[in-house]
């Protein structure tokens, strides 16, 4: 599948729409993350913050994150889905979570980030490019 992906969060109150391809796709799993995945990893697609029109209200939270950027967490306040996240170091992005597209998006991670947290239980897919921590932005992303 290619652009627009639509998505929802699982109530239903927040709908949106990517209609611009990502510029990367991680899967995340860093302690932040974790917390936020119930243990695993979070899956995400890099986008233009300009490609993504969102319809409903979002709850947020704010943190620093281990990179040391304030990273913002829009979810629903309803249902709690995570939405997007977003990264003071790139505003003109927005990291969206795979799981709030409509199925059948087609999108899978393209590397993995932040594997020194991960647990000793977990899978990391070995065909994907790894990185120990954060690594540079998408070079589309600067």
């Amino acid at each position: 599948m290619t652009a627009p992906y639509p998505g929802r969060c699982a109530c239903g109150a927040v709908t949106l729409e990517i209609s611009g391809e990502p510029i990367a796709t991680r899967q995340c799993w860093c302690r932040q993350c974790q917390q936020l995945a119930a243990g695993g990893p979070t899956n995400n697609a890099i986008v233009k913050a300009d490609d993504v029109a969102i319809e409903g209200e979002l709850a947020s939270s704010t943190w620093v994150a281990a990179s040391g950027n304030t990273l913002t967490f829009h979810f629903c306040p309803g249902c709690g889905t995570q939405i997007f996240a977003q990264s003071s170091a790139r505003p003109h992005l927005k990291t969206m979570r795979l799981g709030a597209l409509d199925a059948g998006h087609g999108l899978k991670p393209d590397a993995v980030i932040w594997t020194d947290d991960a647990p000793e239980w977990a899978h990391l897919d070995p065909a994907l490019e790894a990185w120990p921590q954060q690594p540079p932005p998408p070079p589309q992303a600067v």
